[in-house]
């Protein structure tokens, strides 16, 4: 008997030291808005660290904050109630943008990441979980300190909400972020990362993984009305070019609604951006991407699906299926090659992009300006792309194209459909294919197009079976 109890006295301990919690509030953190509590935070952070992880609780409260280190065996969990709201970048709270040391491809908020709010560098097994807000409000927008630079230099103050690079197995879940910043999350080069059950309204990028694999961004929904919403990029940010590949993006949903709109429950359509929402392969691209699924999406009051390779990376191995638009900007998808080549000059390779497969998609009250956009280079075309089982209503109205008017070469040119201007047909336009398969495809318009629906320029070994125009 006496065995027995000890036996059990012995478990309830190891199962205390298991599943050890650290309360930042035990550890001098106010929650009045008012304090700053991230060094309270990181307090208890560095405490678990030392017994060998644990969970660290921020209860209802709110947490004006500056740089907050996620740490290897942590579980930061917001309570709900909770809020921790990003401190203003006069109050110099934030840590200092680590050296890079080489030259810089990619603007300062793809380039430094201890300059956040919540920022890890070289840890894993990390969770940021709960019911709880990540408030950016102190957070800046820009993409460097000086505007009209839109390449290279640190930001010098807070830029993105949760910024994780060289991480592994890592799970953001349940939290909502409001006002991210640059980038609500962004993660580069890392591995094993689920983010699950998450809801961003944000006034940037919401989510952008970048250089990394095998990735799953799931039941999640990202409001971005004046950027990309959930975003694959592979940039130069790790100093080499590094391809993301292996990733899942499912049951999500993105919107263009003004800030705020979303979380109020209002949701008042943006007006129409240079971009707004939309899912998104690029522009970074110098690594390229691989073995992509997307599938079970919405996309409401924004652009729909943008797959780029401009910077001398392979595009390949993309399967898309059952996708719902309404009120589309600028154009549905949206699948292109170019040279930008945004990387270093004794690069040598072309921009490559193949086996692409979408299908199942219905778009509602799609923006007159393009079409279905599916363009490579010239002598460099995009190969084996697959479109099926789409139906497309487009709002109509556009001019007739003019004999003779060309449409603008991707070339060296930032590869948005909106400063091309329209494109030669309303319905789908291809130039520099390789194999293009239609199946089942359907187009209307709401009121009458001068442009042809379809428009094959340059294309070789296409096959269209079931394209039915109506007007």
């Amino acid at each position: 008997m006496k065995k027995t109890i000890i036996c059990i006295i012995c478990l309830m301990a190891l199962c205390e030291y298991t599943f050890a919690s650290f309360n930042v509030r035990d550890y001098g953190a106010k929650g009045d808005g008012k304090t700053l509590d991230n060094g309270a935070i990181n307090a208890a952070i560095d405490t678990a660290v030392k017994q060998g992880g644990g969970l660290v609780t921020v209860p209802a409260g709110t947490y004006l904050c500056g740089s907050i280190r996620m740490k290897s065996n942590i579980e930061l969990h917001l309570e709900a109630g909770a809020k921790i709201i990003a401190a203003p970048a006069s109050m110099n709270a934030y840590d200092e943008s680590e050296p890079f040391g080489f030259p810089e491809y990619q603007d300062g908020g793809h380039t430094y990441f201890h300059n956040s709010l919540i920022w890890a560098d070289g840890q894993h097994n990390m969770s940021i979980t709960g019911r709880g807000m990540i408030d950016g409000d102190g957070l800046t927008r820009n993409d460097t300190e000086k505007a009209g630079n839109v390449q290279g230099g640190s930001i010098g103050t807070g830029d993105k909400s949760i910024a994780l690079k060289r991480c592994s197995n890592v799970l953001i879940r349940d939290v909502t972020i409001f006002r991210g910043g640059h980038f609500a999350i962004i993660a580069t080069g890392c591995e094993m990362v689920t983010i699950d059950n998450v809801t961003i309204d944000t006034n940037r990028d919401g989510i952008d993984i970048d250089c990394c694999k095998f990735v799953r961004v799931s039941n999640t929904i990202v409001n971005t009305p004046h950027d990309d919403a959930i975003v694959l990029k592979s940039s130069y940010a790790l100093k080499k070019p590094v391809v993301t590949e292996h990733v899942l993006v499912t049951n999500c949903t993105v919107t263009g609604f003004k800030l705020g709109t979303l979380l109020d429950g209002t949701k008042v359509p943006e007006k129409v951006n240079w971009v707004c929402g939309r899912i998104k392969l690029g522009t970074e691209s110098n690594g390229g991407y691989r073995d992509i699924a997307i599938n079970n999406c919405s996309c409401l009051w924004s652009s729909g699906l943008a797959f780029e390779e401009v910077d001398q990376g392979r595009m390949e191995n993309i399967v898309v299926n059952n996708i719902t638009m309404s009120h589309v900007h600028h154009y549905p998808i949206y699948i292109t090659t170019g040279c930008r080549n945004r990387g270093p000059k004794e690069r040598t390779d072309v921009s490559y992009g193949g086996n692409i497969k979408i299908s199942n998609v219905i778009a509602t009250d799609a923006d007159s300006l393009a079409g279905i956009i599916v363009t490579g280079m010239p002598n460099y075309p995009l190969k084996n792309i697959s479109l099926s089982n789409i139906y497309v209503q487009y709002r109509g109205g556009g001019e007739p194209w003019q004999k003779g008017k060309v449409y603008r070469e991707q070339s060296t040119n930032y590869p948005e459909p909106r400063w091309a201007g329209p494109t030669p047909a309303y319905g789908l336009y291809a130039r520099h294919v390789d194999g293009l398969y239609l199946t089942d495809i359907r187009f209307e318009t709401q009121k009458r197009d001068g442009r042809k629906a379809v428009v094959l320029d340059d294309v070789f070994n296409s096959r269209l079976i079931n394209v039915f125009p109506k007007e």
